[in-house]
């Protein structure tokens, strides 16, 4: 069975939260609040909120304990983009992108295989 709890429009760039993702893939659900917790980004408030949404849906809606838990998948999934005008000498300007990203987790009661 699979949960799924996504958060979307947070003002964060999707490459600098991509790693913190690719490190919880695969744990357990403690070891990846664990992972999330000691991170000093800002991606990891993000993604701790979505994974602790995630075990309230498996407690609440499945039914599942949350020790059986594991992160199938973390994505982090470009968003809409700012676009912003910074003044510049002499009447110009220089763009300015605030990236935005959508944080998506699917949790699962399998232990999933490791990767060669």
């Amino acid at each position: 069975m699979e949960i799924i709890a996504v958060t979307k429009y947070v003002r964060l760039t999707p490459t600098k939260a991509r790693d913190l993702t690719r490190a919880i893939t695969g744990k357990s659900v403690g070891e990846a609040l664990q992972v999330v917790e000691l991170n000093k980004r800002k991606a990891a408030v993000a993604i701790g909120k979505t994974l602790k949404s995630a075990i309230a849906n498996a407690e609440n809606n499945a039914e599942l304990s949350a020790d059986k838990l594991y992160v199938a998948r973390a994505v982090i999934e470009n968003g809409p983009t700012l676009r912003r005008y910074w003044a510049r000498a002499r009447g110009s300007a220089s763009p300015i992108r605030k990236k935005t990203a959508h944080v998506r987790i699917t949790l699962t009661d399998k232990k999933p295989r490791k990767k060669k």
